[in-house]
């Protein structure tokens, strides 16, 4: 699928967690048949044939359909022949001839911009992905990306929402025309905890999890991958792309103050 920066979906499909066979396949085959056109797994989550199976079980054209994975320092590795082994091991999980997007999940461990990224080049020039993305990078790492990669990535997928706003991350993916790709974008679902969200939801009628997507569609150059897997869920959230916040709404939620994470490791790069 060609994409830019600018056509990239509003709202996609997470699968993180999403593991029991039927369930997944059941949920990526409904949220592409309700309008979802996006679907976001990864090698970590042990979950790509069954997002395969769905994919080719909805009533949905696959040129249509923009599919991630990314590839784990854990798994097959980042050094260059690893890469190259995970990609192609996705696609052959999920039974497409191409992946839309690959990301590197985390730079961590041995992963060497170096000899990471050029792989992923070589990946695309094969035509075994269309695009290149990053996930969970710090401003110094996506520098030095930058510098490696002679094209700009199409996205960048960190973990943000209304407690964790990522306002730095996000000035610097707007400055360079990178989507940012926000996971985990209910917070685990401690949306539901918030006074701010409850009242703003209760005044335009929905609940909290489509106010927190509205929020962060309100910003420019963002996407989201909630996650969920009832049809009544997948259709709420999709719903929330038509949610317009007003500039009061925004603002109360921009001057929520708290800085939390959910999504951690020893060894990120923010904590170095």
């Amino acid at each position: 699928m060609q994409l830019s920066e600018s056509d990239f979906p509003a709202i996609g499909l997470g699968t993180w967690q999403n593991t029991d066979p039927d369930e997944c396949v059941d949920s990526v085959q409904t949220a592409l048949e309700l309008g979802y056109r996006h679907v976001d797994t990864a090698h970590y989550y042990g979950n790509e044939e069954s997002v395969g199976r769905g994919i080719h079980e909805a009533d949905v054209d696959r040129d249509d359909v923009v599919v991630a994975s990314k590839v784990h320092a854990e798994k097959f590795g980042l050094d260059y022949d690893g890469v190259i082994e995970g990609a192609k091991k996705s696609c052959e999980r999920m039974d497409l001839e191409h992946l839309d997007l690959l990301y590197v999940h985390w730079p961590v461990l041995h992963y060497d911009a170096e000899e990471t990224l050029p792989a992923f080049e070589q990946l695309k020039r094969d035509g075994v992905i269309d695009y290149v993305g990053l996930s969970n990078y710090s401003i110094d790492l996506l520098e030095e990306a930058l510098s490696v990669l002679k094209e700009t990535p199409l996205a960048l997928q960190m973990e943000m929402h209304p407690f964790l706003h990522q306002d730095e991350i996000l000035a610097y993916a707007q400055e360079h025309d990178i989507r940012l790709v926000a996971y985990s974008p209910l917070a685990r679902g401690n949306v539901f905890e918030s006074d701010v969200l409850e009242s703003i939801a209760e005044k335009h009628d929905v609940n909290e999890a489509q106010v927190s997507i509205a929020w962060l569609l309100s910003k420019d150059n963002v996407s989201v991958i909630p996650k969920a897997s009832s049809e009544p869920h997948l259709r709420d959230n999709l719903n929330a792309v038509d949610l317009t916040l007003d500039e009061a709404d925004v603002q109360r939620i921009d001057a929520i103050d708290r800085q939390e994470r959910y999504v951690e490791r020893d060894d990120s790069p923010w904590l170095r």
